[in-house]
């Protein structure tokens, strides 16, 4: 069984910083691209950033300078520091990951989502 376990969503003003992290455990062979996603009340969910095994980044138009992706040194966490902080930002953002296990390769997995609220 696979997990991803999402932490550091809040409520900021306008113009600050959070630092979400992700941490996955399980049965886990290899873990191929992780990233972010959010989705904001009566959106559709969008890619904010991702990063694969390589360490080869991409960003959605809307946060880049200002968030950050990074994966730790056990390669089973990633980052995503998100600086300048606007209001159209709040959303639930969730943490993704490519995961090769014993029974499948390169299965999606989610987490649970960690809700970000930046107030104006």
């Amino acid at each position: 069984q696979v997990q991803l376990v999402e932490s550091g969503g809040g409520l900021v003003q306008a113009g600050g910083s959070l630092r979400l992290s992700c941490a996955a455990s399980g049965s886990i062979f290899s873990i191929n691209a992780m990233g972010w996603y959010r989705q904001a009340p009566g959106k559709q969910r969008e890619l904010v950033a991702g990063i694969t095994s390589a360490g080869s980044t991409n960003y959605a138009d809307s946060v880049k300078g200002r968030f950050t992706i990074s994966r730790g040194n056990a390669k089973n966490t990633v980052y995503l520091q998100l600086n300048s902080l606007k209001p159209e930002d709040t959303a639930v953002y969730y943490c993704n990951a490519d995961i090769t296990t014993a029974q499948t390769m390169g299965a999606d997995y989610w987490g649970q989502g960690t809700q970000v609220t930046v107030s104006s």
